[in-house]
């Protein structure tokens, strides 16, 4: 009598692994949009950002720097603790405040008639949201204890985010005329 092994075939792509794409991208993308708001807490690039965006000019500047913070640790919190497995449940509330966050822009900018920019909240707060969902009941990860492996892998991807996404930001910005 002879014995068949049945290896099942892998789908190429996973629920896991579409969550974990969209984390990163997403938590690189706000992280970056956030610090550029974060930087408008000085006061000349305050009064030049205008020029660059025109809804900062309706917009006061202690409300652009929140809602910059709010991006900024958004995005990280999107990343940081699915990596080090501490506070996973973290995710899915950055992932649903970054919703919220494009929710409430939309609505700013339907309100001040500025439609083209409504589309790209829709999409980044959708995403958001299915990333939210996805964290919370449908793949959502287990804390873990915390071992050195991982304290470096977050130590590298925010060496990566500061090189990838601050530093350029910080450069362009106090370094061009808008």
């Amino acid at each position: 009598m002879s014995t068949v092994t049945v290896t099942a075939r892998r789908p190429w792509f996973t629920l896991n692994g579409v969550l974990w794409t969209l984390q990163v991208l997403w938590g690189f993308f706000f992280a970056g949009s956030g610090f550029g708001k974060v930087l408008l807490a000085d006061a000349t690039l305050y009064a030049e950002a205008p020029r660059a965006v025109a809804w900062y000019a309706a917009v006061p500047q202690p409300l652009i720097v929140f809602i910059g913070v709010a991006e900024v640790l958004g995005g990280i919190g999107l990343i940081l603790p699915a990596l080090t497995r501490v506070g996973p449940r973290l995710v899915p509330l950055a992932a649903a405040g970054l919703a919220l966050t494009m929710l409430l822009a939309a609505g700013f900018h339907i309100v001040r008639g500025e439609y083209p920019l409504v589309p790209a909240n829709v999409l980044l707060g959708g995403v958001a949201g299915f990333v939210a969902a996805g964290r919370w009941r449908l793949r959502p990860l287990p804390a873990e204890p915390l071992t050195t492996r991982r304290v470096v892998t977050s130590a590298v991807v925010l060496v990566v985010l500061a090189l990838t996404m601050f530093a350029p930001t910080w450069y362009t910005m106090t370094h061009t005329r808008f």
